[in-house]
């Protein structure tokens, strides 16, 4: 195995470096802050240190596979001879395997058991908190350094030094999304528009929005639902719309929507329900742009659940990616203890969160999101008496 060492200025140079020498297929042994240079320890610069290693069974595998593409088709004439040597090539193969699924078996051990080594253990153990939240490895090794280079100043007095370790990574994790658009309904435009794949709950989050409109700032409020797939779907938001004395205009196409809007022109408000669909299907979003008008004065927020997978949401934000997200809306907090992703996905795309929701109760399980409240749910549950780092 080939393991090698990278200094950089910060950790995104040092894994561009690993994946321009290994590849993606490396893997990171362990990674700490170090300093360089200075004068008699003054103006050191801060570095950080990766060492990672290539793993060989990849390129063998590919080097193979490449060569057996190659090989001529075997013909009624190939001798038992050569079929015994392939069949014996094919039993080193699957040695070689399994000698590889064991050795990653230990580097994963020998990382875990080295994980964030290099920060003193009250810096440590928040940051295994956040890891084990699926919080990205770059984020984390921002938060380290920064909560590292802060350690010094803290009180060496226990209690009073876990405090202060807590209170720097909050204020880390809130300035860290303060540049992120955030906060619910701005009132601004007219319209505001739910997108999002089926199952999401956009219906019952649209009603919880409406009756903030509706109930808290007397506003005189419409709906438009486009969910002509499901007639539950519909009667959903009619019964929504009974408890909050809101009229409800069904479009099929886009001048069905013209119209409805010439309904609604007297109105505060209009909150616009879609269909929930496959979102890896494109036709989806097409029929969306051929039903709503989205040059209108609109608010648009796109609804995913903390239940789907990390690699789903991109997935899903990349289909809707021909319409202006102001931002998210994430939904199924009660039902999933891990908001890494959370974060991730918002760093991703620099794009804010509107809403939280904490249940189907319309309107009570909803929190409007702000960069300290996501802050805080990250560590959720953490203290330090009940770490086992």
């Amino acid at each position: 195995m080939k393991v090698l060492k990278y200094v950089a200025p910060t950790m995104n140079e040092a894994m561009k470096k690993v994946r321009n020498d290994l590849g993606d297929e490396a893997v990171i042994l362990n990674s700490k802050v170090t300093h360089t240079g200075g004068i008699f320890g003054l103006f050191r610069k801060k570095m950080v240190e990766v060492i990672a290693a290539a793993d060989p069974g990849i390129e063998r595998e590919k080097a193979e596979l490449k060569r057996l593409k190659a090989q001529p088709p075997i013909t009624e004439d190939t001798s038992f001879k050569k079929m015994q040597h392939h069949a014996k090539k094919d039993t080193d193969g699957e040695t070689v395997q399994e000698e590889l699924k064991q050795l990653k078996s230990m580097i994963a051990s020998i990382t875990a058991s080295n994980e964030f080594i290099q920060y003193h253990p009250v810096v440590r153990e928040p940051l295994l908190h956040l890891q084990a939240q699926g919080l990205h490895e770059s984020l984390l090794m921002q938060a380290g350094e920064y909560l590292q280079e802060r350690f010094d100043s803290f009180d060496e007095s226990g209690q009073a030094l876990e405090d202060s370790v807590l209170d720097e990574l909050k204020r880390f994790l809130s300035g860290f999304l303060a540049d992120l658009p955030m906060g619910g309904v701005s009132y601004k435009n007219k319209y505001i528009n739910v997108l999002g794949p089926t199952g999401v709950g956009k219906t019952t989050t649209l009603a919880k929005m409406a009756a903030e409109a509706v109930i808290d700032k007397r506003m005189k409020v419409g709906f438009i639902t486009t969910d002509t797939y499901r007639i539950a779907a519909i009667e959903q938001l009619k019964t929504y719309a009974g408890l909050l004395n809101v009229p409800v205009e069904v479009v099929y196409k886009l001048e069905d929507f013209k119209k409805a809007v010439d309904k609604f022109k007297d109105y505060d408000h209009v909150f616009i329900d879609t269909a929930g669909r496959n979102f890896r299907d494109e036709k989806y979003v097409k029929d969306l742009h051929r039903i709503i008008d989205f040059k209108r004065d609109m608010e648009t927020f796109l609804v995913l659940s903390l239940t789907s997978k990390e690699d789903d949401m991109k997935e899903i934000i990349e289909q809707f990616s021909s319409i202006n997200i102001s931002r998210y809306i994430f939904t199924k907090l009660d039902e999933t203890s891990s908001y890494g992703s959370m974060v991730n996905i918002m760093e991703r795309t620099r794009t804010g969160a509107g809403y939280v929701t904490t249940g189907q109760n319309v309107p009570e399980d909803i929190i409007e999101a702000n960069a300290a409240k996501i802050g805080e749910l990250l560590l959720k549950g953490f203290n330090y008496e009940r770490s086992s780092v």
